[in-house]
This record gives structure tokens, C-alpha cells and sequence, in this order.
């Protein structure tokens, strides 16, 4: 049976990467496509904007126009439009594969209250490596522990609107956690002037941006004589797509609760 799936901010750079990533996969379809209201696109081909060539597909400016076209939505958008589409879904029992990052407090509770009515899977990256690199960084940590000092770098493109990313700051709590430390007392964003020795608890963030970086992201636990390396390259967002399409495929098999890219993988 071939899911159907939809994509939201198909305009973007991301949506137009997961149209053509849906296009290469087998067992699914693109069956619908949204853009922002009001916008110039509504009513063209989603294939022709992502020039892969005429699907059949019509840009739509609100989801409620396809909500009982499709079975899984992936969205990879902003926080605001993510929880306006999570609603929607969660009224109409449709899966959702959210990919947004940057959400406040207040707005993952809101997002994580919808996952008794439909399935949400949630992650900071759907890159398949990075995955496998958070589960490398459990595993190192908890080997290392208190004896390594961890620091963490991020580099992404120069329209990249929130720092430190969310694969960055995910990162960071997967150490935390493997290390029994709380990363809200322990985590260090920026350093400038006398700021005195390296507390030993600390996990330190990087931020880089600049370019047409896609994501580069290294984690570091140095000692004395030593230090090791653990990072991710990706060279392109096609890798995220696919990872978001493979998370939707595993998705539609759940009626509700909230998922990860660790549960798709296998790797929880």
C-alpha cells in the first residue's frame, strides 16, 4: 500500500529537498503540497518548483484544503506554523514528522500535548549519521565521564535564524544526560573576556554562521595528552529529506504517542 504524504513550506529549501526525496522513494507519493497563504505559488505544480518536473501536484496556501489527502505530513517550517499544522493533525488523527526546530518551552508542551491523539515524531536532525552520532556520544561519554572536558561546535548557513541548532543543543543533552549532569546549569554559550579557569562540569557551545554551510557539527572531549573527535559533515540537505521520509514511512504503523529518529532507527 503506498502511503501518501504531504509536505508543508514546499517553497522552501527543505520542502522543495523532501518533494524530490519523495519522488526517488518507493512505497510513498507526494499527494499534497503547501506554501504560505497568500502566496504568488498557489495552484503550480509542486514538482515543477522543485524541478524534478510536473507531478500533478497543486500548491495549496492551507492545509485544511488537503487534510484528507494524505496520511503522514512532514514539516520542516517554524515553530508557529509547525503547532498551527500540529492542531490540525491531531484533529484529524494524521501523523506528523516535524523537523522545526528552535520551539520555547511553552511551545513544546503545546506541541507534546497532541501526542495522545495522533503520532508525532519529533527530532533535532533526521540525517541518518547523525543519529548514529548521538548514540556514539552516549556511549563515549559515559566511557569518558568527568575526566573529559566536552565542547561542542555548530556551523550552518548564514540564513539560519536560531543558535545554538537544535542537533547542537540535542547533542549537548545527550551528553548531559550520559554525564548525570543538568545542561540548563551546566551549558556555556559564548565566552569573552576574564572568564576565569574551565569549570570541569561545563559543556560548551560554538556557534559559526556563514555561507552555504548545510551543517557541520563536531564534539570534542580533550584531556591531557589526548582529545577526541566526533563529528558530522553534511554536504547536502538530501540527507535530512531522506531521513524524513524514512521517519514518515515508519510512522503511519502508529496510531499515537511521540516518536524519534532514535525509534526509527532502531537505536533507543
Amino acid at each position: 500500500m503506498t502511503i501518501k504524504l504531504a509536505v508543508t513550506g514546499a517553497a522552501g529549501r527543505m520542502g522543495k529537498m523532501l518533494i524530490e526525496a519523495i519522488a526517488s522513494a518507493d512505497g510513498v507519493e507526494l499527494s499534497a503540497a503547501v506554501v504560505r497563504a497568500g502566496s504568488s505559488l498557489v495552484g503550480a505544480d509542486a514538482g515543477e518548483l522543485a524541478g524534478i518536473g510536473k507531478n500533478g501536484v497543486r500548491l495549496v496556501g492551507d492545509l485544511h484544503e488537503v487534510v484528507d489527502d494524505f496520511d503522514v505530513l512532514i514539516d520542516f517550517t517554524l515553530p508557529k506554523a509547525t503547532l498551527e499544522n500540529v492542531g490540525i493533525c491531531a484533529d484529524a488523527h494524521k501523523k506528523i514528522v516535524i523537523g522545526t526546530t528552535g520551539f520555547t518551552d511553552e511551545q513544546k508542551s503545546e506541541l507534546l500535548a497532541a501526542q495522545d491523539a495522533t503520532a508525532l515524531c519529533l527530532s533535532a536532525n533526521y540525517a541518518t549519521g547523525v543519529n548514529v552520532c548521538f548514540k556514539l556520544l552516549a556511549q563515549a561519554a559515559k566511557v569518558l565521564g568527568d575526566d573529559y572536558d566536552v565542547e561542542v561546535y555548530e556551523a550552518h548557513h548564514r540564513h539560519k535564524v536560531d543558535a545554538p541548532s537544535g542537533t547542537a543543543l540535542r547533542m549537548g543533552e545527550v551528553l548531559a544526560d550520559s554525564l548525570g549532569r543538568d545542561l540548563n546549569q551546566v551549558a556555556v554559550y559564548g565566552r569573552e573576556g576574564q572568564t576565569g579557569a574551565r569549570a570541569r562540569d561545563t559543556i560548551g557551545f560554538a556557534t559559526v554562521r556563514g555561507g552555504d554551510v548545510v551543517g557541520d557539527h563536531t564534539v570534542m572531549f580533550m584531556a591531557d595528552g589526548e582529545r577526541i573527535e566526533i563529528s558530522h559533515k553534511a554536504s547536502s540537505r538530501m540527507a535530512f529529506a531522506r531521513g524524513a521520509v524514512r521517519a514518515a514511512e515508519w510512522l503511519n504503523g502508529r496510531k499515537s504517542g511521540l516518536f524519534d529518529m532514535q525509534d526509527v532507527l532502531g537505536l533507543r
